[in-house]
């Protein structure tokens, strides 16, 4: 076993960043014409971009597949060395290639791309070799040419991977905003998992969980406290003779009631209820539940249909839905 180099770890670390964030910057200079009708025809395609590339490039593939996938943009990875053994079958008349390489003479890419044209579809070139077979046979290229991988023998594919994980990013971005895609749309392709919660999950999702803890006016203490302690949310809505919302109370008002020695048979909900609640809408998202909890210090919330109380939303519901 050679014996380890002594290496400062983070001026590598750092070098490494560099490269990368620089080789970065200088794809801006490739947005050009060939990339704007690569977003324009893909925008337009009536069937789906499958993505196909090798080695690293493949694994580029499959990420960008991904994040369009994810904003509405139908795509497919197919591997370069499965498509020429049967995985071709998988490409429709309407389809558009997006065919990812560093070096874009890689023998598969050179089986693949004539087969691609001879199929009649659209292929776009994503490749860092601009006098390559796949630049030349490509109708549109995407350029991503980088100066020097990062890696020390100028070899395993890093600086380059990264440029075409980034151009791939700005594609699918550039699509994103031509669809004008929202936060709405994202939403629904994401509906596990704590980021899908907080794109759709409502407030009355939650508040429907509880029973609707709520005392009138005239109540007396010993009601007070029967209903915070049966509804297990340390509060209680105080109602209005017709119905409306009229205040709140919760386990610290009551706390706070016994310290000034008040006798408790003369003590009603009116006596110890806070006037002015905060409230929130039913149709409201959970994470604007959790925002105004936080800005205000405190842990529940009324929830409201319109002006009628119709429950209560806890911190530890949102706790337990993983929103925090």
């Amino acid at each position: 076993m050679k014996n380890r180099t002594v290496i400062n770890i983070a001026e590598v670390a750092n070098r490494t960043l560099s490269l990368e964030a620089a080789a970065i910057s200088e794809l801006r200079q490739y947005i050009n014409s060939d990339f704007e009708q690569a977003v324009e025809l893909i925008a337009h395609c009536a069937g789906r971009l499958v993505v196909s590339g090798i080695g690293k490039s493949a694994i580029i593939g499959q990420k960008i597949v991904a994040t369009l996938n994810s904003t509405g943009t139908p795509a497919i990875f197919m591997h370069a060395a499965d498509a020429i053994h049967g995985d071709l079958g998988m490409i429709q008349e309407d389809d558009i290639i997006l065919c990812i390489s560093k070096s874009g003479n890689s023998p598969e890419i050179k089986v693949l791309v004539p087969l691609v044209k001879n199929f009649g579809n659209k292929l776009i070139g994503m490749v860092g070799n601009m006098d390559s077979f796949l630049a030349r046979e490509s109708d549109l290229v995407l350029n991503t040419t980088v100066r020097e991988e990062a890696c020390p023998n100028n070899l395993a594919p890093t600086t380059s991977t990264t440029a075409q994980l980034a151009m791939g990013d700005a594609l699918a971005v550039c699509l994103i905003e031509w669809h004008g895609f929202t936060a709405a749309d994202f939403a629904k392709f994401h509906p596990g998992g704590t980021l899908g919660k907080k794109l759709y999950l409502k407030v009355g999702d939650l508040s429907r969980l509880h029973k609707a803890p709520q005392v009138q006016r005239n109540s007396s203490l010993k009601e007070i406290i029967v209903t915070i302690s049966s509804g297990m949310l340390g509060v209680t809505a105080v109602l209005e003779p017709d119905g409306t919302l009229g205040g709140i109370i919760t386990d610290g008002d009551l706390r706070r009631m016994l310290e000034k020695n008040i006798p408790a048979e003369s003590v009603t909900a009116e006596n110890i209820m806070s006037k002015y609640p905060k409230t929130i809408q039913e149709d409201e998202l959970a994470i604007n539940a959790l925002e105004k909890m936080r800005e205000h210090d405190i842990t529940q919330l009324l929830v409201l249909r319109d002006k009628q109380y119709i429950g209560i939303i806890h911190l530890h519901d949102l706790i337990r839905e993983g929103i925090i």
